[in-house]
């Protein structure tokens, strides 16, 4: 299984660069990475291969690349959510950490960028994201993904406050609590975007639904770099989550601060959903959809890279999918994952009722 997943991480992305309006085979992507390995100077190109390298190159790559570490991430996330919470049905979305991390983003983007909505993200919708977004999101490089963390360890402490110290006992509780903060961040938002152009409310709206249309080598850094820290860090306390799925009291008597992990474990999650929402918008249910997915293929195992591994090859076929489904235009992602994780969640929701 192992093995499979990672040749499928390699295949992948090669496979996916040859879906999108530009007509380029599979063939021709090969052509292009492996001339670009061996450096194969510009000029040696004919016109044609030299369009057909930059769009592989320089458009379809880095999104490819930012969709499978926003999946890895959300996956992780997820995973990680549904041990130190005991909660099957836990995830970033629905936790009300997406629409904290949107909520804290888009007071950033209005209040405190240098572009501000009302002057730099008017021309926006005439090319999905925008230019005045995309200048904005490239002038808030660091401000725009500490102001989504904000907001997401903000709904994480609400929840938490919600919750109590019944947290650990009242999963339904907790999921209330989680849809009650989403819906209040959600209406936050939407106030801002109120008191905005309907121009830029459209603009801020697309980007809230998710996308990977601005997609740049250089915007990769911040996304991988926090994310990779982030998932060396889980790993470095996996067996202390993995014993608190056993529960809270089994967990102490192993000399473990359970209380104080679960706090770490939801923050460090909150940074994960904070990046990737600051670079790619609201993304829901894949970290819900991928570690149950992960569980079925492999039961009673702990596959923490697994699990972030096939959430990124999922995620890279959403995009596939929403850049093919329609001619000529862009679904947002958001909007795919969540026809797909709503089902799931019903799904999840029978089978728990059936037992």
């Amino acid at each position: 299984m192992t093995l499979a997943v990672i040749l499928l991480c390699l295949f992948t992305p090669l496979l996916a660069a040859s879906f999108g309006a530009a007509d380029i085979s599979f063939k021709q992507v090969v052509d292009v990475l492996l001339s670009h390995i061996v450096s194969r100077p510009e000029s040696a190109q004919s016109d044609n291969s030299y369009v057909v390298s930059r769009i592989v190159l320089e458009l379809r790559m880095p999104r490819i690349i930012l969709a499978f570490v926003a999946g890895f991430g959300l996956a992780i996330a997820g995973v990680v959510l549904q041990t130190v919470t005991r909660n099957p049905l836990a995830d970033p979305y629905l936790f009300g950490i997406s629409s904290g991390a949107s909520f804290g983003a888009v007071v950033v983007l209005t209040l405190f960028s240098g572009v501000g909505l009302s002057s730099g993200l008017n021309d926006g919708i005439s090319s999905g994201l925008g230019s005045g977004l995309g200048a904005g999101l490239s002038g808030s490089a660091v401000s725009l993904p500490i102001g989504a963390f904000i907001g997401a360890s903000l709904s994480v402490l609400l929840v938490l406050a919600l919750c109590g110290r019944s947290m650990s006992t009242q999963i339904e509780r907790m999921l209330l609590s989680g849809v009650a903060v989403s819906f209040m961040f959600g209406a936050l938002t939407s106030l801002l975007l109120y008191f905005s152009g309907p121009e830029a409310a459209a603009s801020v709206l697309f980007w809230s639904l998710g996308s990977f249309a601005k997609a740049s080598w250089a915007g990769l850094t911040i996304p991988l770099l926090i994310i990779l820290l982030s998932t060396l860090t889980i790993l470095l306390f996996k067996r202390q989550i993995i014993a608190m799925k056993a529960g809270d009291e089994t967990a102490h008597t192993l000399g473990i601060k359970v209380q104080a992990l679960r706090l770490g474990m939801l923050l460090l999650c909150s940074l994960i959903t904070a990046v990737i929402v600051a670079h790619c918008g609201g993304i829901g249910f894949v970290g819900l959809m991928i570690p149950h997915m992960v569980r079925l293929l492999l039961p009673g195992r702990f596959c923490l890279l697994i699990t972030g591994l096939v959430g990124g090859l999922f995620m890279i076929w959403v995009d596939v999918l929403a850049r093919c489904l329609l001619s000529y235009q862009e679904l947002p992602i958001g909007i795919i994952t969540a026809v797909i994780g709503s089902v799931f969640f019903l799904f999840i929701l029978a089978a728990k009722r059936r037992r």
